[in-house]
C-alpha cells in the first residue's frame, strides 16, 4: 500500500523497544516504532516495580550510557529501598514500587517528543529480506515500510497464550493482542525459536485487606535516585505489606495440584526457576511451613493491590482459596485474576554481541525476544541494540560492552555464548566481577561510552569528572591525616567495639577497619571537607575494599587478554587438530570472536582451548 523509508525499525512498545528506539533516534538515525496498540507503550503486566537485586545494578547502568528508564523510574518512585543494605557495597540494589500508568504516560510521552522518531500502531506481520538482509517490515493491513536495519523487541507477544486453569486463549499480556504472523514468518526464515513461560499473580482490591493482620513494609528515610540528573524525588513515600502462606494454603493448593496447568501438563513452555508459581514452591519446599507475600500499591490513583510471591495459573474458584486462606486476606476481593502466559522466543546462541544475528545482515534481537525475563533485562538489550542498529546503518563501527564491564555485557555475553533453556535473568551472583561492578560505580565505568555516542551531554560529563575529582581528594585528605592515640581516640574505639591504639597512625586505617565508618569518627575529623554525603560514601567503598578491588582488577586484566586473542571468523574448525567432535559442533554454531568468549561457551574444556591457542600461536 505504501512504502515509507528508514534507518532503523523497532517492533514492540515495550521497555525493550522504547530504549531501541530513543538510543537510534538520539544518535541520528530515522527511526519508527511499531507498537499492536499505542496505550500499552511502557506497560508493566507484572509488579510495577523498577530494580532489585542484579536488576537495579542493570538500571544505572542504563542511566549511564544515556537511557531513559531509571530517569521515568524517578519520577513515578512511590517507595524506595535499598536491598541488601545490611550487606556488602557489591550487592546493595535500588528497586522502586512505581506507578504503573504515569511510568507509561510518561514513556509514551518522551518518545512522542523525540526527533527523529516515529510512532506508528501495527502488527508487524512479515521481515522482509533480501539474500538475508532485511529490507523492511510489512503489517496486517498491508503496508510496506522499508527499513536498513530491523529490531525486535516483541516481549512475550508471539504466538502467546493465556491460561488460566483448564483455559488457554490466544492473547498477549493482560488480554491484550498476540502477534500470530510475525512467528511464522520468523520460522520460514530459518530462525530458530523456544517455547518459554511466565506468569503475573492476581490483584485485589485495596479496601477488602485487613492491614491490622499484615507486616508494614516501610520505605528507606532516605531517598535515592537512579539517575544523578533527577533533581528530587518524584513522589511521597508509600507502604507495602508482608503477608504469609499458611497450613491451610498449602492443603489447598495440594488438594488442587491436579488442576494446575503446570502439573496437568497444558502448560509446554519452560518457567523461570527462580520466579516459581506458588503451587510449585509447595512442590519443591514441601518442609517449609510458610512463604512470604509482598502486597504492593499498583499506582496513586487505583485500589488495586499486587500479590508478589503468589504467581498461579490455577482456575479463578482456586485462585479465591489460596488467596482467602490468607491471614489478613480473608475478604479479599480479586480484581485481576493471575495467570500464565506462554510465548516464543528466539535462541540467543544465534546473536552477537551487538545483538545482531550471525546469519542475518540488519537484524537484531531485544528483551524477552532473546530468552530473557524482567523490565531491566529487556531495557538494557534494547539500549544496546538500538545502539548498534544505529551505528550501523550510519556507517560506524559496532559498540559491545565486555562482561567486566558492566552487567549489561554480562547479561549479553552469558546470552550469545551459554544460550539459555529457561526465562534468564540478571543476578549479582552471575558475575565474577561484582565488587567492581557496583551500582555506584556505574557512572565511572560507562558515561565515557554514553558522551562517545552522543546519548550523554558534556555538561553531565563534566559534572562527573567533578565528582570523582572530589572522591580522589578525599580519600588523599584521610591518607595524609594523622591520629595520635589518646583516650578520646580509644574512648570512641571501644565504644564501636573496635581495638584501641597505643601509637600514632593514619586516620584511612581507622576507617578500613569494619567496625568504623565516617559517621562514628565524626569527633575525630575535625577538618573534613563540607562535601555531600555521597562523596564519603563512595570514598569510603573504595577505601575499605582497595586491597579485594585492586585484585579484582588484576582478574579483570587476565580476562582482557584472552579476549585480546583474536579468533578468525572464517576459521575451519573441522579441520583443526585436538578439538573434540561437540566442542567443533559449539564452535561452528556460535563462532566466538576471542579466546575468552570460546572459553564460557557451555560444553569447551581447557582441553579444546589449548588447541585453539596452539593454533593461534602458530598460525
Amino acid at each position: 500500500m505504501s512504502e515509507i523509508k528508514y534507518d532503523v525499525a523497532v517492533i514492540g512498545g515495550g521497555h525493550a523497544g522504547i530504549e531501541a528506539a530513543l538510543a537510534s533516534a538520539r544518535m541520528g538515525a530515522d527511526t519508527i516504532l511499531f507498537t499492536m496498540s499505542l496505550d500499552y507503550i511502557g506497560n508493566m503486566p507484572c509488579n510495577p516495580s523498577i530494580g532489585g537485586t542484579g536488576k537495579g545494578h542493570l538500571v544505572f547502568e542504563i542511566d549511564a550510557l544515556g537511557g531513559e528508564m531509571g530517569k521515568t523510574a524517578d519520577k513515578v518512585m512511590m517507595q524506595c529501598r535499598i536491598l541488601n543494605a545490611s550487606k556488602g557495597p557489591a550487592v546493595h540494589s535500588l528497586r522502586f514500587q512505581a506507578d504503573r500508568k504515569k511510568y507509561s504516560g510518561l514513556m509514551k510521552q518522551t518518545l512522542e517528543n523525540q526527533e527523529n522518531l516515529d510512532i506508528y500502531q501495527a502488527e508487524i506481520t512479515e521481515i522482509l529480506f533480501e539474500d538475508k538482509r532485511v529490507t523492511g517490515v510489512k503489517t496486517r493491513a498491508g503496508e510496506i515500510f522499508c527499513a536498513k536495519n530491523i529490531i525486535i523487541a516483541c516481549g512475550t507477544y508471539l504466538s502467546s497464550n493465556i491460561i488460566i486453569g483448564e483455559s488457554s486463549v490466544e492473547s498477549g499480556p493482560d488480554n491484550s493482542l498476540p502477534a500470530i504472523y510475525l512467528t511464522e514468518n520468523l520460522r520460514a526464515h530459518g530462525i530458530e525459536l523456544l517455547r518459554f513461560k511466565t506468569g503475573t499473580p492476581a490483584r485485589i482490591h485495596a479496601d477488602s485487606i485487613n492491614y491490622d493482620a499484615l507486616e508494614v513494609q516501610y520505605g528507606d528515610e532516605r531517598i535515592t535516585n537512579f539517575s544523578d540528573e533527577t533533581a528530587e524525588a518524584g513522589m511521597t513515600q508509600d507502604v507495602c505489606y508482608i503477608a504469609y502462606t499458611n497450613g491451610k494454603t498449602h492443603e489447598i493448593i495440594r488438594e488442587n495440584l491436579h488442576r494446575s496447568p503446570m502439573y496437568s501438563g497444558n502448560i509446554k513452555g519452560t518457567g523461570a526457576r527462580y520466579c516459581p508459581s506458588i503451587e510449585d514452591k509447595i512442590v519443591r519446599f514441601a518442609d517449609k511451613e510458610r512463604h512470604q507475600i509482598f502486597i504492593e500499591p499498583m499506582g496513586l490513583d487505583t485500589k488495586e493491590m499486587y500479590l508478589q510471591g503468589l504467581s498461579t495459573s490455577m482456575p479463578i474458584e482456586v485462585q479465591k482459596l489460596i488467596v482467602r486462606s490468607i491471614h489478613g486476606l480473608e475478604n479479599a476481593e480479586i480484581m485481576r485474576p493471575a495467570y500464565a502466559i506462554e510465548y516464543n522466543c528466539c535462541d540467543p546462541l544465534q546473536l552477537k554481541h551487538t545483538l545482531e544475528f550471525r546469519e542475518y545482515s540488519g537484524l537484531f534481537g531485544a528483551g524477552q525476544f532473546n530468552g530473557t525475563s524482567g523490565y531491566e533485562e529487556a531495557a538494557a538489550q534494547g539500549l544496546i541494540a538500538g545502539i548498534n542498529a544505529a551505528l550501523k546503518s550510519l556507517g560506524k563501527p559496532e559498540f559491545t560492552l565486555d562482561r567486566s564491564s558492566s552487567y549489561i555485557g554480562m547479561l549479553i555475553d552469558d546470552l550469545v555464548t551459554k544460550g539459555t533453556r529457561e526465562p534468564y535473568r540478571v543476578m549479582t551472583s552471575r558475575t565474577e566481577y561484582r565488587l567492581s561492578l557496583r551500582q555506584d560505580n556505574a557512572d565511572e565505568r560507562l558515561m565515557k561510552y554514553g558522551l562517545e555516542l552522543g546519548l550523554v551531554s558534556e555538561a553531565r560529563y563534566l559534572r562527573l569528572q567533578e565528582k570523582l575529582e572530589l572522591i580522589g581528594r578525599e580519600i588523599a585528605r584521610v591518607k595524609s591525616k594523622n591520629i595520635h592515640a589518646g583516650e578520646e581516640v580509644n574512648k570512641i574505639l571501644r565504644e564501636n567495639g573496635a581495638s584501641e591504639i597505643s601509637v600514632a597512625c593514619k586516620f584511612i586505617d581507622l576507617l578500613k577497619r569494619p567496625e568504623l565508618n565516617y559517621d562514628n569518627l565524626r569527633e575525630i575529623d575535625d577538618d573534613r571537607p563540607d562535601y555531600d554525603k555521597k562523596i564519603f560514601e563512595l570514598a569510603a567503598v573504595r577505601i575499605k575494599y582497595e586491597g579485594y578491588i585492586k585484585r579484582e582488577e588484576a582478574e579483570i586484566a587476565r580476562h582482557k587478554k584472552l579476549e585480546g586473542r583474536k579468533i578468525p571468523g572464517d576459521l575451519d574448525y573441522n579441520g583443526l587438530k585436538g578439538l573434540r567432535l561437540e566442542a567443533v559442533q559449539k564452535l561452528v554454531k556460535i563462532r566466538p570472536e576471542n579466546i575468552g568468549e570460546a572459553s564460557r561457551i557451555s560444553g569447551i574444556s581447557p582441553a579444546d582451548i589449548t588447541a585453539l591457542l596452539i593454533w593461534l600461536d602458530r598460525r
